[in-house]
């Protein structure tokens, strides 16, 4: 753009942008009609009572991988520290579709872009694409920048130029558009325009504020487009005035190629656009392809996943994915629905991963039972009495707070117990924590293992660490491979607020051995309570893994039974008494039952410290 000086009032609207991205669109869409670009790293994290951990940042970014996102926003490198070590790690995560993008700011007023810092640490991440965003908005560029509408226009030239001259491919946020087109239509324009002369390859519009009307967006649509010729615009919308999604398809229905927004509409205030229902209006009712064929299935089930990493309670009610999307109990409804889903129902819930549900019929949960138990390679559709005992069991805890959509590992044992194929590695007969003043938690637990009783008394950082440790020092000297068995993660949920201290609480546990991850749940208004029954079902399905792996998908639910073992004290070597590392084990009398204490926990080794 032309540094020559002039007045600060409204320019003339310059003509098109000239044609000067010769490589198009091919390698950026890739066969979509609309690409989209997913902000719930970032956006997201800004949502009130959400904070993701870098570990919980690498699972949703494999999610979105796999559902098949175009562009994924990773954060603001520099930012703060857990942000630069998901970078670090992102870069070596192998995705397969899905483009980690960075995001940051222009160059401040008066500073050369080769000196800010905030374009370096943009450029540390290595990122091949980067997003920025600048000031389209005039009150902005007085009020918040404290500089000229001209110097606004050469930080957002400035910026982008520097970028592409780093080898950085661009996308241009342009900050309060709709604002700043309302107020003055010329100078927004002239934003948008100086960030496409520079280089970048696409310009996205943005509702920062959250207070546009499809229309006044639509018409803005229009004309940007017109102005910027061959380089594409996206749309990027805040739910303030509840209209984030209607504004996003009223954009797409203007011309825009790219939807910004976030899973489950997380986001600052009243969050931004929700994905989950874009990506389906637009394919279902504009016909546009927004995902990979045969991708669209997966939405619930990516919607319910990031939910949980987020430690949030799932939207029931949320459109196109909520549990109760598709749920019927008025009277004349059922009826209706009975003889054709159509009847009620404005697309097959199975086409975006959900089902029907219908409250006052017997077969309530039948569906969601029988399917849930398909996806684990198991077939009760021939089998009425187990299905029976086994939707009754799934209502009773679903009604306990249970929720299985994440536990993959809880509803399978629940499955195999209704066939009466649940194998029993051990039984839990007593546990018992104690807490100090000073000093770390104690735990002891009784567990039986074929005719034998083991005792076992652990420290730990907190009281489920110490339940935890104390359970695998029982457990070790018969099942070794539980040495192998490590939580990954731990969230806790309360379930009935109203309750205060007395609140039934779900307490969710994720455990790997290296090489996969399983998920397992505990309910109980103690939560000390749900936290073991979390942790033993970890164990339990992780040597059903280990152990009986004929009795997972694509076996013959046949039970192998372990090879007997000796008797627990056998366990240890019976002259120098000692079992698994930093364990003694004492014979109690005449129960002949040992006793396992832990002399010392390092608290750096720690995988929970609830």
């Amino acid at each position: 753009m032309s540094r020559k000086k002039h007045p600060e009032s409204v320019q003339p609207i310059p003509p098109p942008v000239p044609e000067i991205h010769p490589q198009g669109l091919d390698d950026a869409v890739g066969g979509e009609d609309v690409m989209i670009y997913d902000t719930t790293l970032r956006d997201g994290a800004q949502s009130e009572g959400i904070s993701y951990s870098v570990e919980d940042k690498l699972k949703i970014l494999r999610a979105l991988d796999r559902l098949g996102v175009r562009f994924v926003e990773g954060g603001w490198p520099g930012a703060n520290p857990k942000d630069a070590e998901f970078f670090e790690r992102a870069a070596k995560e192998p995705l397969q579709r899905a483009a980690l993008v960075a995001f940051g700011s222009t160059r401040r007023a008066r500073m050369p872009a080769a000196d800010d810092e905030g374009l370096k640490t943009l450029l540390s991440a290595g990122t091949p694409w980067v997003t920025i965003f600048g000031k389209s908005w005039e009150y902005h560029v007085r009020e918040a920048l404290r500089t000229t509408m001209e110097e606004n226009l050469a930080m957002i030239s400035d910026s982008v130029r520097h970028l592409r001259a780093a080898g950085r491919r661009v996308i241009y946020d342009a900050e309060h558009f709709f604002d700043g087109y309302a107020a003055n239509p010329q100078y927004a324009l002239l934003t948008i325009m100086a960030a496409a002369e520079a280089g970048a390859e696409w310009v996205v519009l943005c509702d920062t504020n959250g207070g546009a009307l499809p229309d006044q967006v639509r018409a803005a649509v229009t004309v940007a487009a017109a102005r910027l010729g061959a380089v594409p615009l996206g749309i990027h919308a805040h739910n303030d005035g509840e209209l984030a999604v209607a504004n996003s398809l009223a954009a797409v229905q203007a011309g825009a190629r790219q939807v910004q927004g976030t899973i489950n509409g997380y986001g600052e205030r009243c969050g931004n656009a929700n994905l989950c229902s874009v990506i389906p209006n637009a394919e279902l009712k504009l016909g546009l392809r927004c995902l990979p064929q045969g991708a669209l299935p997966h939405l619930t089930s990516t919607a319910r996943f990031v939910s949980e990493v987020a430690n949030r309670i799932p939207n029931s009610h949320q459109p196109f994915v909520g549990r109760s999307a598709f749920t019927h109990k008025a009277g004349i409804h059922v009826s209706a629905i009975e003889r054709s889903r159509r009847a009620y129902e404005h697309i097959d819930p199975a086409i975006v991963g959900n089902a029907t549900r219908v409250l006052v019929s017997d077969q309530m949960g039948s569906s969601n039972v029988l399917n849930r138990a398909r996806e684990i390679g198991i077939d009760l559709s021939g089998r009425p009495e187990t299905m029976r005992v086994l939707v009754n069991k799934v209502k009773e805890l679903e009604y306990r707070g249970f929720e299985f959509e994440d536990a993959e590992g809880s509803f399978t044992l629940l499955v195999l117990e209704a066939l009466e194929k649940r194998p029993r590695y051990f039984t839990l007969l007593d546990h018992r924590v104690l807490t100090v003043m000073s000093g770390p938690p104690e735990a002891t637990v009784r567990v039986r293992v074929g005719d034998d009783e083991i005792h076992a008394a652990s420290l730990g950082v907190g009281p489920a660490h110490a339940l935890d440790q104390a359970l695998r020092q029982a457990l070790l000297g018969v099942y070794p491979e539980i040495r192998d068995f490590h939580l990954t993660d731990f969230k806790v949920r309360i379930l009935d607020g109203h309750d205060g201290t007395g609140a039934r609480t779900r307490v969710h546990v994720e455990t790997g051995d290296g090489d996969r991850t399983w998920s397992t749940m505990g309910v109980d208004p103690n939560i000390i309570n749900a936290t073991l029954h979390a942790i033993i079902e970890g164990y339990e399905y992780g040597l059903l893994l280990r152990r009986s792996a004929d009795l997972l998908p694509g076996g013959s639910l046949q039970p192998s039974r372990p090879e007997a073992t000796p008797r627990a004290e056998a366990q240890v070597n019976s002259a120098t008494g000692s079992g698994p590392d930093n364990v003694s084990v004492k014979p109690d009398g005449e129960r002949r039952m040992p006793i396992v204490v832990l002399h010392e926990v390092d608290p750096g080794r720690s995988e929970i410290g609830a």
